[in-house]
């Protein structure tokens, strides 16, 4: 995983938006924010999900495929709203088992994006209450592991006034040592 700061130009969400020079992001800043990668080949992912998810209490595991092949008419629909800036209540687990993308992750105070670039044997964890998006590269296409703590779900909260007072949003910022009104 290559991890920098987004550089907010218009264009296709898809392309790198890394813009010279780049400013990558450090692992310990990410760990700051509670983001937290790992590399696992996928030669060996049989057995370290597995292990990971015994250790962080997970329950539940699918796979998904973010193509126009895999998702017909409703990809772009898909693509959209994986894009449109959101919290979960839930920690989001995601390992990359083919293609690429991008998952952009909101650094908190500054509000500027960072951009983590994804690729096979790649496992990500972002935090719940850390607004963030995703978006495939240019090929449109990646496959990934989900990762839950219980029954399979995706619900996502569009960033509003209202979201900086949900429970896990505040408690995020406290967990990050930053303070909110709300809290």
């Amino acid at each position: 995983m290559r991890a920098y700061y987004y550089d907010n130009l218009p264009g296709d969400q898809r392309l790198l938006h890394d813009s010279p020079p780049s400013t990558p992001i450090s692992a310990e800043r990410l760990k700051e924010l509670n983001v937290y990668y790992k590399r696992i080949p996928v030669a060996e992912h049989e057995r370290e999900i597995p292990r990971i998810m015994a250790e962080r209490g997970y329950k539940n595991i699918d796979k998904i495929h973010v193509s126009k092949e895999g998702l017909g008419e409703v990809y772009e629909a898909k693509i959209k709203a994986f894009f449109d800036e959101h919290l979960h209540e839930d920690e989001e687990i995601r390992y990359i088992l083919s293609g690429a993308g991008f998952f952009d992750v909101r650094e908190s105070p500054s509000d500027n994006w960072i951009r983590l670039a994804v690729e096979p044997g790649d496992l990500l964890i972002i935090p719940a209450g850390i607004y963030h998006r995703f978006t495939t590269d240019v090929k449109d296409d990646i496959e990934a592991l989900r990762l839950f703590q219980d029954a399979p779900k995706w619900i996502a909260i569009n960033r509003s006034p209202e979201t900086e007072k949900n429970e896990h949003r505040v408690g995020y910022l406290q967990s990050i040592g930053v303070a909110t009104a709300a809290a």
